[in-house]
C-alpha cells in the first residue's frame, strides 16, 4: 500500500478511537515545596473530551484520503 492509503487508515482509526474513548484524563505532578532532601508534591488530574463532531470529521477525512490514494493508484 502507498503512503496516502496508510495515512488515511491511520486517520480513520484515530477518529474511531475518539468515538470509543471520548473522555480521557491526564495527570501532572509538580513540586510544591522543597526543603533539603524532602519534597512535597501534588498531583493534578485534568479531564479532556473529544467532541463527536471532531471524531466524525476525522473518519470522513480519512476515508477521503484512502479513496484518493486508491484512485491515484489506478
Amino acid at each position: 500500500m502507498n503512503r496516502m492509503v496508510m495515512s488515511g487508515v491511520t486517520i480513520v482509526l484515530l477518529g474511531l478511537l475518539g468515538f470509543a474513548i471520548p473522555i480521557f484524563t491526564t495527570q501532572k505532578t509538580e513540586d510544591v515545596a522543597r526543603v533539603g532532601d524532602l519534597r512535597l508534591q501534588t498531583t493534578e488530574s485534568t479531564a479532556h473530551t473529544v467532541p463527536p463532531l471532531l471524531s466524525a470529521g476525522a473518519v470522513l477525512l480519512g476515508l477521503l484520503v484512502v479513496g484518493a490514494g486508491l484512485y491515484k493508484r489506478v
